[in-house]
């Protein structure tokens, strides 16, 4: 590391120190995430792979290119350069060390020799960056890293991953003419905005197209501009247009409904195209549809919006009158959307009444920058945080993907150093998966490194989402009507101090980098935002405290 610094000056990896595995996993995934460039994270034999923890989990589920290293305890205890001698190199000695995290990774392997080294992390780069994208696992003993071999090059141009994969020509045919000839079609989607051009590929087919609406259910990117007349927003598997649907296309997607609450209508035409669509690493999934494929959705989406261009029968169809009917019936359903929204975000009446997600949404939306990238793990609070920040831009909304609480912290640091010091990056986070964040080390790296962002902690007392868990089971049981005290999963009556947190992990001190600030009833909240937003358009970091009540 330090002879490539030395000699390799601005060609050498930049090394960021994190002083947590959680904490560095989750940086390199919200770098990739928004670059789409693999990051590197080294780590330290076993216990620093179990470190990694619910990260690992996350830049799996969440399709993220993550290279990560670590060590092996030597396998010689003497007679060689690299041989043990620690006390801990017996203690860390496990029979399988990759095993730890096989099952979340594109691939796992052991780099046994230098010889062929290059061609070893080559090969993981090629399964991470190939779709689906994800972690992959490299493990080296001391023995081997220790090796003299002989200086060699590789031809990069050789190793670049999988091309994107097209629909079969008759394919394109097939779903393009379904949807046109559908009276209410229907794209659900989950990951297709991960490459930004995507983007406008799907806003031109559903322009070519009017009637066809599209649903997000998975929230890890702007996969469609709320500005557009086809949104109809983020809903978790259950939304009212699926059981509508006569015809559903399937994108990119996960969880695209929740069978024991919603699903497609039995007439209903269902086609699904996905980069994984048996989900490999999922052992229940299937999906009734009458074709699937196995199709980079940009490319995909290209195909069917060249073939519309180009079709006279298809052309014919969509001159016809009931087009422009549905195009202004979905004009004006989109426009009753957003005055609805508009009017669930507008502040409470009652003087100091607590802050309501709406509002604080809203508050965001308007106080920070335009081209903001926020990053967003408000668990309960999601569906708010989109319904009011309404992001429409490419890159601008970026949420985990997985279960792995703690996300955001990382992430954000991550989001932060790929936009650069000029660009907003504004964090929305419960205040239980701000602890699970690690915060300490989060707002270290912050200061060490400059990334400064603004965070904004939703204290609502505690964990909610193992309530409302319980109660989709057992809606009338006892979690229905117990406190958050009773089902052991609130904070107060003393919360932690987020703030304080904050500070110390930043250094504290009589004038901290951090500005931290609590915001308990709506009618200051406004004046905290803007507070916080110019604070962090200076360089620093903040952290703004929202009581939401339980």
């Amino acid at each position: 590391m330090v002879k490539g610094q030395r000699e390799r000056k601005g060609e050498f990896p930049r090394i960021i120190t994190c002083p947590n595995e959680m904490v560095a996993l989750s940086m390199a995934d919200g770098y990739a995430r928004l670059t789409s460039r693999p990051q590197c994270v080294l780590i330290h034999v076993d216990v620093g792979t179990q470190g990694l923890g619910a990260a690992v989990h996350n830049a799996s589920t969440g399709r993220a290119p993550v290279l990560i290293f670590a060590g092996l305890s030597p396998y010689t205890l003497t007679g060689a350069t690299g041989s043990r001698t620690e006390y801990i190199h017996w203690i860390q000695d496990v029979p399988d060390q990759k095993q730890i995290i096989a099952q979340y990774c594109r691939y796992v392997g052991e780099i046994k020799t230098g010889r062929n080294v290059k061609e070893m992390v080559r090969r993981a780069l090629g399964f991470a960056m190939s779709d689906p994208k994800g972690p992959v696992y490299l493990v080296g003993a001391r023995e081997v890293m220790e090796e003299e071999v002989t200086p060699y090059e590789l031809v990069p141009e050789h190793w670049l991953p999988i091309e994107p994969a097209a629909l079969p020509p008759q394919g394109v045919s097939l779903i393009a003419k379904t949807l046109v000839s559908a009276s209410s079609p229907l794209i659900i989607t989950g990951y297709s905005g991960r490459n930004h051009a995507t983007v406008p590929e799907l806003l031109a087919l559903t322009t070519t197209i009017p009637g066809l609406r599209v649903l997000d259910t998975a929230g890890s990117d702007v996969c469609f501009p709320s500005t557009h007349r086809a949104w109809l927003g983020l809903r978790y598997g259950i939304h009212d247009a699926i059981p509508a649907a006569d015809v559903i296309l399937v994108v990119d997607c996960d969880v695209p409904w929740v069978d024991t609450y919603c699903h497609p209508n039995k007439t209903a035409r269902v086609f699904h195209m996905d980069v994984d669509p048996l989900k490999q690493q999922m052992p229940v999934f299937y999906l009734a549809a009458e074709r699937r494929y196995r199709a980079d959705c940009y490319t995909a989406l290209k195909q069917m919006n060249e073939f519309l261009a180009s079709d006279p029968e298809c052309q014919h169809e969509l001159a016809k009158e009931i087009f422009k009917q549905r195009w202004d019936a979905l004009g004006e359903s989109h426009s009753a959307k957003i005055a609805h929204l508009d009017t669930l975000a507008l502040p409470p009446t009652t003087p100091g009444a607590p802050i309501t997600p709406a509002y604080l949404a809203s508050l965001l939306r308007t106080t920070c920058p335009s081209d903001t990238i926020f990053a967003v793990e408000a668990v309960t609070n999601t569906l708010y945080m989109h319904d009011h920040l309404r992001n429409s831009l490419p890159g601008t909304w970026l949420n985990c993907g997985g279960g792995g609480l703690g996300w955001s912290g990382g992430a954000s640091l991550g989001i932060k150093l790929a936009a650069g010091s000029e660009r907003f990056v504004c964090v929305v986070v419960g205040d239980g998966t701000f602890l699970f964040s690690v915060p300490g080390s989060v707002w270290w790296v912050a200061r060490h490194y400059g990334l400064g962002v603004l965070v904004v902690v939703l204290n609502n007392g505690g964990w909610h989402a193992p309530r409302r868990s319980a109660m989709l089971v057992h809606p009338d049981g006892l979690s229905s009507s117990a406190s958050l005290a009773e089902l052991n999963l609130g904070f107060g009556p003393a919360c932690p101090d987020y703030g304080g947190l904050a500070r110390a992990g930043a250094g504290g001190g009589e004038d901290p980098w951090v500005w931290t600030g609590k915001a308990k009833g709506w009618e200051g909240a406004r004046a905290m935002v803007e507070e916080g937003v110019e604070v962090v358009k200076r360089g620093r970091g903040g952290l703004l405290e929202v009581v939401l009540g339980e």
